[in-house]
C-alpha cells in the first residue's frame, strides 16, 4: 500500500520499478510522482490524497510492465520545447537533436529556405529545425494516421507563436516512397529524415519499452537500409543545386548509407557522431 508521505511514496515507487528492471527507477519514480502531484513532489505540503495514491499505484504498475514513461506523461521534451506523444507515434529521443542541429548548420546564410522532413512522426525533426531556423518553411510528411494526428497537434502547439490557424510547420499525409512525384524539380534547400532503420534481428533484441512503439516507425527491410536506398536517389531531383540531404542512421550503418549517398550522386558526404561517439547522421550535398 502506498504511503501518503511524499518521500515514502517515492521510495515505494522506486523500489517497485527497480524490481521490474526499469533502468533509471529513481528518475522514473520522480516523474510519476510529479504527474500525480502536479509539481515537484519534494516541495509538497502535506500528504498525497487517496485519489493521488491510487493514481500513483496505477502509473507505477503500468511502468513496471515497461510501458514507456513518455506515453504515461503524454508530453516529452525535445531541444527546448515539448511534444505531445502517445501510442502510435515514435518517442522523440535526444540523439535526434543532432539531425536538427546539423540541418540548421547546413542552412546558414539562406534567407527563407525550403525544408522537407520525411517520416516526420511526432514532428520533432521538422519542428526542431524550425525552432533553430525560424525563417525556414518546413513541410513534414507522415504516412501513419496515428502519428499524423500527433504531428498535426504538435505543429499547431509545440512552438511559441503557433496555433491551429498558423502551424509552425506544414503537416502532409503521404508515403515517402511516392511523395517525390509531387515535388517540383530543384525546389528544396534541405531534406531531413529519421526513417525506420532497425533490422529484423535488432528488433528481437530491443528493450521491452520499444514493443509499445509503432513497428512501422522502427523496422526497415533490406538490413534496415530500404528507406535510405529510396530517399537518396528519388529525392535528389527535388533539391536545389547546393542543397543537402541529412538522415539519422543506426550505429553500424554509416558505411552503407554513405555508399548509398555517393552512388546517388551526392558530394561532400560526411558522417557525424552523437555525444556518445556513435555514428548518428549522414549528410550529402547536391553539387
Amino acid at each position: 500500500m502506498v504511503s501518503g508521505a511524499p518521500r515514502a511514496a517515492h521510495a515505494w515507487a522506486r523500489t517497485r520499478l527497480e524490481q521490474a528492471g526499469v533502468e533509471d527507477a529513481a528518475f522514473d519514480a520522480a516523474c510519476l510522482m510529479e504527474l500525480v502531484a502536479g509539481r515537484n513532489w519534494r516541495w509538497m505540503d502535506g500528504e498525497l490524497t487517496e485519489a493521488q495514491k491510487k493514481r500513483l499505484e496505477q502509473l507505477v504498475e503500468k511502468r513496471a510492465q515497461r510501458y514507456p514513461l513518455q506515453y504515461l506523461a503524454g508530453r516529452w521534451p525535445f531541444l527546448d520545447f515539448e511534444l505531445e506523444v502517445g501510442p502510435g507515434v515514435l518517442i522523440p529521443r535526444a540523439d535526434t537533436e543532432l539531425l536538427c542541429e546539423t540541418g540548421a548548420e547546413l542552412l546558414a546564410g539562406k534567407a527563407e529556405p525550403e525544408v522537407l522532413d520525411l517520416c516526420a512522426g511526432s514532428g520533432c525533426v521538422g519542428l526542431g529545425l524550425k525552432r533553430l531556423v525560424p525563417a525556414a518553411r518546413v513541410t513534414c510528411l507522415e504516412k501513419s494516421p496515428d502519428a499524423f494526428a500527433y504531428l498535426s497537434r504538435n505543429a499547431a502547439g509545440a512552438l511559441p507563436g503557433s496555433g491551429p490557424e498558423h502551424p509552425a510547420v506544414r503537416p502532409v499525409a503521404g508515403d515517402v516512397f511516392c511523395y517525390q512525384q509531387q515535388l517540383g524539380a530543384e525546389t528544396l534547400d534541405l531534406i531531413l529524415s529519421n526513417p525506420p532503420y532497425v533490422t529484423g534481428d535488432e528488433m528481437k533484441a530491443l528493450e521491452p519499452e520499444l514493443r509499445f512503439e509503432p513497428e512501422m516507425a522502427l523496422e526497415a527491410p533490406h538490413e534496415g537500409l530500404a528507406f535510405y536506398e529510396h530517399i537518396a536517389p528519388a529525392y535528389f531531383g527535388a533539391l536545389r543545386r547546393g542543397g543537402w540531404l541529412a538522415v539519422e542512421i543506426g550505429w553500424a550503418q554509416a558505411a552503407a548509407v554513405r555508399g548509398i549517398f555517393e552512388a546517388a550522386g551526392y558530394r561532400n558526404v560526411a558522417v557525424r557522431q552523437d555525444l556518445a561517439g556513435k555514428d548518428r547522421v549522414v549528410l550529402g550535398q547536391k553539387a
